[in-house]
């Protein structure tokens, strides 16, 4: 067999892409992790609002209800004024 002179230099172009893939590799994969992480941490967060929506729509009052009380308080303001002014 006779050595090629060029076979060196093949062997060190396969090493270095084979280094730019593992470096483009652990960047695709640092880069998945980082997404993932921001998935969950906007899933806990969306969880969360979630969570205080549904407390504050509890909390509030319903609308009929409100209109009946500032109906009530108008007509009690016309009574306590019709009597005042007789």
């Amino acid at each position: 067999m006779t050595a090629d002179p060029e076979h060196p230099v093949v062997h060190g172009e396969l090493a270095e892409l084979r280094r730019r893939l593992d470096v483009a590799y652990t960047r695709v994969e640092g880069g998945l992790a980082l997404l993932r992480h921001r998935t969950e941490e906007t899933a806990k967060e969306l969880d969360e609002l979630n969570s205080r929506m549904a407390s504050l729509e509890h909390a509030r009052w319903p609308l009929p209800s409100l209109a009946v009380l500032t109906a009530l308080g108008a007509l009690v303001v016309t009574v306590w004024q019709a009597l005042g002014t007789h």
